[in-house]
């Protein structure tokens, strides 16, 4: 049974930061490319960043450029995303993604809300 198990959200002021961590079983989770995507309310569901399965390339959204960072640990079998200068608009639910192309597999998300 595949489980992908997000942790690390929650309330921060603008500025502030975070880091989500999001812990996978019943996958060969080397094998998978691994992302962050957001829904905000009312909102379509986006990629804020993802990496590679072997080599590591990331990716990120242009509105994430430069204050998060998106990292992979395949012994421990987890992805991470560190969030930095938080801003009210990255107010969302995190999920976590794991894409091996013929197959895919969602998180059940974290909360991360931005306000003062």
């Amino acid at each position: 049974q595949v489980q992908l198990v997000e942790s690390g959200g929650g309330w921060v002021q603008p500025g502030g930061s975070l880091r989500l961590a999001c812990a996978a079983s019943g996958i060969i989770f080397s094998r998978y490319g691994m992302g962050w995507y957001r829904q905000a309310p009312g909102k379509q569901r986006e990629l804020v960043a993802d990496i590679s399965s072997s080599s590591g390339i990331t990716n990120y959204a242009d509105s994430v450029k430069g204050r998060f960072t998106i990292s992979r640990d395949n012994a421990k079998k987890t992805v991470y995303l560190q969030m930095n200068s938080l801003k009210p608009e990255d107010t969302a639910v995190y999920y976590c993604n794991a894409d091996l192309g013929v197959s895919r597999y969602w998180g059940q998300g974290t909360q991360v809300t931005v306000s003062s």
